[in-house]
């Protein structure tokens, strides 16, 4: 008995979609724990920032650790927003907007690696222009002081090439026309500590631009934090290259996860104007 030819296949129906559910949520999941991480990111800057000083404020803008914070918090926001909605709404051009500020981010960091180890001596000149910012509104930023403070404790420095760069700091100023009480001194930061002393003598680092180095280097930290600074990034390459392998995992992830979407809804526009196409069709 001769076997039935098999029926051509039909147009899809209108229940089906092309857009996986799972690229969907997972897109969408992924935005939204990175937009609520930016809006803590914001609250915490701006409450930093109205917390200090007007006048303080205003005098140290460009090294404030909380306007750092409030300027990544809201470029995260707006584009996770994009994400979320676009992946939410199955929008094709919030999640292009998304996908290419995503994209554009990556190769961002990936340029200023490659330009950082190419051009080392001009990062290096431009990482000693922060550390100098830095020391000289020292001072005027509580958030900031406890940066450099920190900074100097952990890499056991002090200054940015040595301890007489806090003669920068109108504070610590070495000159003699300096009425200052921290006049040639340098911040308890700086100082050696004793790991049996329980209580830390801030005062410590009194007077200490006035002496030599090698005087000087029996109560502080003499060496500069650029050279520690330079030297902790070459014994730590393989840590630094996963913490930036961590950072741009998710960049990645995101941008593959917006392009499928991004294809699937195009898929489903043109199965949606097919069947519209030919519902007039008797045949259909």
């Amino acid at each position: 008995m001769a076997r039935r030819a098999a029926a051509p296949a039909g147009p899809l129906g209108d229940d089906f979609s092309f857009v996986s559910p799972v690229a969907k949520y997972v897109l969408f999941f992924f935005n939204l724990l990175f937009w609520m991480i930016s809006m803590v990111l914001v609250a915490v800057g701006v409450y930093a920032r109205l917390l200090k000083h007007a006048e303080a404020a205003m005098a140290c803008l460009a090294v404030d650790p909380a306007i750092l914070l409030i300027m990544v918090g809201i470029l995260t926001f707006l584009i996770t927003f994009c994400g979320c909605v676009g992946s939410l709404r199955e929008n094709i051009c919030l999640l292009q907007m998304f996908s290419v500020c995503l994209t554009i981010i990556f190769l961002l960091q990936l340029a200023a690696g490659v330009l950082g180890f190419v051009f080392s001596d001009k990062a290096r000149g431009k990482v000693s222009e922060i550390i100098n910012g830095a020391i000289v509104h020292y001072r005027d930023d509580l958030d900031l002081q406890n940066l450099i403070d920190f900074g100097q404790k952990e890499f056991s420095c002090c200054g940015g090439v040595s301890y007489k760069d806090w003669s920068q700091n109108m504070y610590f100023n070495c000159t003699a026309t300096n009425p200052s009480r921290e006049r040639c001194s340098v911040p308890f930061s700086c100082c050696l500590h004793d790991s049996d002393q329980a209580v830390i003598n801030t005062m410590c680092g009194h007077g200490m631009q006035a002496r030599g180095y090698l005087e000087a280097s029996a109560f502080i930290h003499t060496n500069g934090c650029i050279d520690k600074l330079v030297n902790w990034i070459h014994s730590n390459l393989f840590l630094l290259g996963g913490i930036t392998l961590g950072l741009a995992l998710p960049q990645l992830v995101g941008i593959v996860l917006a392009q499928l979407l991004i294809n699937q809804i195009r898929d489903q526009i043109k199965l949606q104007l097919y069947n519209q196409q030919h519902r007039a069709d008797p045949w259909y």
